[in-house]
């Protein structure tokens, strides 16, 4: 006979990459033990603070629209892994990649008209390379390719 908890905080789950984790008040869930969700989330934190201070007429061009595409990259991650299926959190994480190159391109617009220095672009580029590189090993990972596009 197995012993159940009683308390329905406390169990285990299926994770969206076909592994089991427990879930209880210690534990935290999948999505945030993975490094590219956790580069997101201080990408989302550092560029909100980094348009903050973009001009007022930006207020409802790029500043929006960085943040949009910024906040998808880990929410897709995030969303990706609760999913029952490796093939449904692949396509999460292919989502999650087309932000990245989203977001890539409007901040390359964003340093090119003054909006945001070439160090910060550069830094936050690089941030994105690693995440796109993140992401399509998971990707790999969950559906046993060898090789994505």
């Amino acid at each position: 006979m197995s012993r159940e908890s009683k308390d329905p905080e406390i169990g285990s789950r299926e994770t969206g990459n076909g592994k089991r984790e427990t879930v209880g008040p210690r534990s935290r869930p999948f999505h945030e033990k993975l490094d590219a969700y956790q580069l997101g989330r201080r990408l989302v934190i550092d560029l909100y603070r980094d348009t903050a201070d973009f001009p007022a007429e930006e207020r409802f061009g790029l500043t929006p629209q960085i943040r949009r595409a910024a906040i998808s990259i880990p929410a897709n991650i995030a969303e990706g892994a609760a999913r029952k299926s490796k093939k449904e959190f692949s396509q999460f994480l292919s989502v999650a990649r087309g932000s990245a190159t989203e977001l890539h391109l409007l901040l390359d617009v964003a340093c090119q008209t003054g909006s945001l220095s070439r160090d910060r672009f550069e830094a936050h580029s690089q941030t994105l390379d690693r995440i796109f590189a993140m992401t399509s090993g998971l990707m790999r990972r969950a559906t046993g390719s060898k090789r994505l596009l």
